[in-house]
């Protein structure tokens, strides 16, 4: 539930850390800055905009140099080499920290919700001012002030929670496009995956607080909204009055302003007709569907527990593209499942073929521990994974030319979203199906939406031109 006090709460918090930062300004003689670095998915991402729009609130210029006054990791654990990635940049401030004592080091996110690594972060590196996890952020304010309040570091890890705190500041990365978390958690249990751990069980926003903060984001000059939750296909179930994430998609779809929604991520085994009928009657969901395969095995796919079989995986693909025929599906796919065999792989090479994915996110299994998957027996030797991985990409990769090829010559309308990091003649946009082209333009431009002739295809993007306003 919505819980209003604790936002009044956090507010105060909020000016009284506002006079901390004050006063070590005056010390310092200078404006201070701060730093957050986000590790993993748009969940974190949108974590991240929270954190800086505290930071920024009560005084801290932003900045991306990590030798800033007040550093921030958002860590994200799904991968083990996510881990050392902390542990190696925490390594290396510590001996800026060094010549800076006054600098604050934070930890936060998934990583954080496993015991063994605040152990280590207490043994190791205990220069680190302050260490809170998921379930916690909106007390940001609140621990801030505790850890500059004291001289040791301040942990502060809870197991779960059924709070939804909102209302909270929030500084976006982008004017024109911003994620809108719709629910937390997960109650998946994916043999394979830590994110239910880390990120509690599964907790829906009442519809109406969600149109609001859209509604407020329209308002606020954004003209695309990203719907965030681990699971959005089963948004609603939990709330009083439950509501389907396709009679969300639908409310949402008549905001007045917005022009596009996506969303992510969806798991097949919620995936309704409903919700294939709300992507077709809505003109502006983006014709783009994220759809996890993991493995094209329906003998893996339950040792996963991922609760449908390769059949029904390829009937809601054969039902997305009769609704929608020219939506993009993308995917994730996991080489090396313990227990993998050549024929469990030829099967993940069939869906891949007969689906004909717009691209696919391919990933060699990591084992992570604490998850059911990590104990199990007959791991799968390296260099056969290694085999089979290279084998998956290059038919991955021949596939997604091959589609994104059909659309060369098309006038498609695009989102303008950035100037190009190598050549600033050049805007960076996106089409309807997430695929990105770059066309000539100025910077004025980014955040409108513009028809687009996509010249020539590129492989994984276009070069176009703008041959209308959209």
């Amino acid at each position: 539930m919505r819980d209003l006090e604790e936002t009044k709460l956090q507010y105060e918090y909020i000016e009284k850390a506002k006079k901390y930062v004050k006063e070590r300004e005056e010390q310092a003689g200078r404006k201070l800055t701060c730093c957050v670095k986000t590790f993993g998915c748009q969940m974190n991402a949108r974590d991240s905009e929270k954190l800086i729009g505290i930071l920024t609130d009560i005084g801290y210029e932003d900045t991306e140099d990590e030798h800033a006054d007040f550093v921030i990791y958002n860590t994200c654990t799904v991968r083990e080499n996510a881990n050392n990635k902390v542990y190696g940049r925490l390594g290396y401030l510590s001996n800026y920290k060094k010549k800076n004592p006054q600098m604050m080091i934070a930890l936060c996110g998934c990583m954080m919700q496993e015991q063994e690594v605040v152990e280590k972060i207490r043994k190791s590196y205990r220069f680190v001012n302050l260490i809170f996890g998921t379930h916690n952020i909106y007390k940001f304010a609140e621990l801030l002030c505790r850890a500059m309040e004291s001289d040791s570091m301040i942990v502060d890890i809870w197991k779960d929670t059924d709070k939804i705190v909102e209302d909270l500041p929030s500084r976006r990365k982008y004017s024109f496009k911003s994620g809108v978390n719709i629910m937390f958690g997960c109650n998946n249990f994916c043999s394979y995956c830590i994110v239910p751990y880390v990120r509690g069980r599964e907790r829906s926003r009442e519809p109406e607080d969600i149109i609001r903060e859209i509604e407020g984001l329209v308002a606020d000059g954004v003209t695309e909204v990203m719907l965030l939750g681990q699971n959005v296909n089963s948004y609603g179930k939990n709330l009083e009055n439950p509501v389907t994430f396709a009679n969300l998609l639908r409310e949402v779809n008549k905001i007045e302003g917005l022009k596009r929604i996506r969303f992510m991520t969806s798991h097949p085994k919620d995936l309704s007709d409903d919700l294939i009928l709300a992507m077709k009657e809505c003109d502006k969901v983006c014709k783009h569907m994220h759809l996890p395969l993991q493995s094209g095995s329906t003998r893996l796919l339950e040792i996963m527990n991922r609760h449908y079989t390769k059949e029904q995986y390829l009937e809601i693909v054969r039902k997305l593209r009769e609704a929608i025929p020219d939506i993009a599906i993308t995917t994730d796919i996991i080489v090396g499942f313990p227990g993998e065999t050549e024929e469990d792989f030829a099967e993940t090479l069939d869906v891949v073929k007969q689906v004909q994915y717009d691209s696919a996110f391919t990933f060699i299994y990591s084992k992570r521990t604490g998850t059911p998957a990590a104990a199990m027996e007959n791991q799968v030797d390296e260099q056969t994974v290694k085999r089979r991985f290279d084998v998956l990409l290059k038919e991955v990769k021949e596939i997604s030319e091959k589609k994104a090829k059909l659309l060369e010559h098309q006038t498609v309308e695009v989102l303008a979203e950035e100037l190009n990091e190598q050549d600033a003649s050049l805007i960076t946009g996106r089409l309807s199906n997430n695929s990105v082209v770059h066309f000539p333009g100025t910077e004025d431009m980014i955040g409108k939406l513009y028809q687009v002739r996509l010249n020539e295809c590129k492989g994984f993007y276009y070069l176009g031109e703008v041959v209308a306003d959209a």
